[in-house]
């Protein structure tokens, strides 16, 4: 049974952007509509919803992987730029993407021709992505991710199979093997309930309140962060 948290705690400043990250059904919209809830912040969210092309590609990848990955590109583009643009009083940022992933996906999905075509587009955006102050990564295994997005129920999505998220799950963790832009605080999110559990979200929250510099690990199971560098 779900207990109420404590009042959120301050003690620690925010950082001003913070991106949350991980595979498709590990919870990072949540965690960060979640975030910019408590600290009243701005949010910026990929709306997978808008994208036109994103059923054909579940359905039948090889057809429509370069249409998907190009409209996700361009609409991540927009954001960022509309973020630049605006004035940066609030004291916080909350973004459930990281630009630098963008890649990842097209990698994963398009061919060698595909590839080359949207390396042009990418460069040709000439993007200048805000660094964010913290990413936290989010991760679970694949039989997790599936019973979250079976529950879910966006039919789109009832087309994904294991396999493609397992190459997924595999290309999310050698990207942020090498991930050095910005600190960042890896979660295994298996077993954490920060949507509904107000101690556990509290829990994770103290975590990230608590990580400036460096790379981080929470394991929520025995409750403990281990230093991995």
């Amino acid at each position: 049974m779900n207990q109420a948290s404590a009042p959120l705690s301050l003690t620690q400043p925010w950082p001003g952007y913070v991106v949350i990250e991980g595979p498709i059904g590990v919870g990072k919209t949540t965690l960060a509509r979640k975030l910019a809830g408590s600290f009243d912040s701005d949010i910026m969210l990929e709306d997978a919803e808008e994208n036109p092309f994103l059923e054909k590609f579940y359905d039948n990848p090889k057809a429509a992987a370069l249409p998907t990955q190009l409209h996700f590109l361009l609409q991540r583009a927009r954001q960022l730029k509309a973020m630049r643009q605006e004035d940066m009083f609030s004291p916080v940022r909350v973004a459930d993407f990281l630009i630098e992933k963008d890649r990842l996906f097209a990698e994963l999905t398009l061919d060698d021709d595909e590839l080359e075509l949207y390396e042009q587009v990418y460069a040709s955006l000439t993007l200048d992505a805000p660094k964010p102050d913290l990413v936290v990564y989010l991760q679970a295994p694949v039989e997790v991710l599936l019973d979250r997005i079976r529950k879910r129920g966006l039919n789109y999505e009832q087309f994904i199979e294991a396999a493609y998220l397992e190459r997924l799950c595999d290309a999310y963790v050698r990207f942020f093997y090498q991930y050095t832009e910005a600190p960042l605080l890896i979660v295994n999110a298996a077993d954490i309930d920060f949507a509904s559990n107000d101690d556990e979200y509290q829990l994770l929250l103290e975590r990230i309140l608590a990580n400036r510099s460096g790379r981080h690990y929470f394991n929520p199971g025995p409750l403990v962060m281990q230093e991995l560098e």
